[in-house]
């Protein structure tokens, strides 16, 4: 492989925009789409100048000129098109969750293993400039003893039944949609929990609505994450050790603010996140792109291994509350 990467993506829902559109705001090479119809693929190659438009996913994953394929159709299909990119030789970065439960998160990590493909998934989160240095200071041991995380991710999102949220048929809800950030940065302070408190409640289809979480750990830490789609919160995120904290703006789990305190609220440092262009979500595509040109298959940022852990956890949060989807 030459040091150019191509991205093929693989369906043209929104968030196929917002991630398409970081990746040619920054250089990166789009060579395909792929999308269900022909008319859908058209639209979406012409809107961001990519050479070639297929009809169909499979078409797309069998194209020779593309290295590495973006798969971001709803949770309980990235299973099956990411086994599909793989066993045609694709590398592939999976949006988040990574799949729809641990079973199939396991298998798509050990077929990437087996054939010596990269495996990330998409939680452009942990790649941006404030979670960087969020890390940086924590390894710095500033905060002291770190024993709580508190993150919320709540909005006001449609009630219409038949929207992709409310569906139960397609993974929708609070927990996978917008849970699985909280539920991921608490994995990246703290790792997997040791005990789970989960209470929900749901929408008329089925489809949770809002779900709170308490993790405990071994050490004795707790973190506490709340996920809802009918409601607009605050959306920000707080660290805390014994010697301070870090408070993170809203929103926290896109490019944004924060500031570390100690106990008598001095502030220690205040970050801001600038200096690129987009939303951010390209960062994840530099991670990839700089793991295939190094031959590897696992991201020391976002762990294929800790990708199963999470789908772990959030199996067991759908067991404390109570949620199944169609078909498991």
């Amino acid at each position: 492989m030459t040091d150019l990467i191509r991205w093929g993506i693989l369906a043209t829902g929104g968030i196929a925009h917002l991630f398409t559109s970081d990746l040619v705001q920054n250089g990166h090479t789009v060579q395909a789409v792929g999308s269900r119809s022909q008319a859908s693929a058209d639209a979406f190659a012409a809107e961001f100048g990519i050479p070639t438009a297929h009809a169909s996913y499979e078409a797309l994953i069998d194209d020779p000129g593309v290295d590495v394929i973006y798969v971001s159709t709803p949770h309980p299909f990235h299973a099956e098109h990411a086994a599909a990119a793989l066993n045609a030789g694709k590398h592939v970065l999976i949006e988040k969750p990574i799949a729809l439960n641990a079973r199939e998160a396991r298998q798509i990590v050990d077929l990437a293993a087996s054939r010596n493909l990269l495996v990330l998934e998409a939680m452009w989160t942990r790649f941006l400039p404030h979670m960087v240095r969020i890390r940086e200071i924590l390894s710095a041991g500033t905060l002291g003893d770190v024993r709580s995380l508190l993150a919320d991710h709540t909005q006001d999102l449609p009630d219409d039944p038949e929207h992709r949220i409310n569906s139960l048929a397609l993974g929708g809800g609070a927990l996978l949609d917008l849970g699985v950030y909280p539920v991921n940065f608490a994995h990246a302070v703290f790792g997997a929990p040791e005990t789970i408190l989960a209470s929900a409640s749901f929408k008329a289809t089925g489809a949770d609505a809002q779900v709170a979480t308490i993790f405990r750990y071994e050490g004795g830490q707790i973190a506490t994450t709340f996920s809802a789609s009918d409601t607009l919160g605050p959306t920000r995120a707080s660290i805390v050790g014994t010697e301070g904290r870090i408070d993170i703006d809203a929103v926290w789990y896109a490019p944004t603010g924060f500031r570390v305190l100690d106990n008598v609220g001095t502030v220690l440092e205040t970050f801001v996140s600038t200096g690129f262009t987009g939303r951010g979500m390209h960062f994840e595509a530099v991670e990839a792109e700089a793991l295939i040109r190094a031959g590897r298959f696992s991201s020391d940022i976002m762990p294929a291994e800790e990708s199963v852990a999470i789908m772990h956890t959030l199996d067991a949060i759908r067991t404390r509350i109570g949620l199944r989807y169609p078909g498991e």
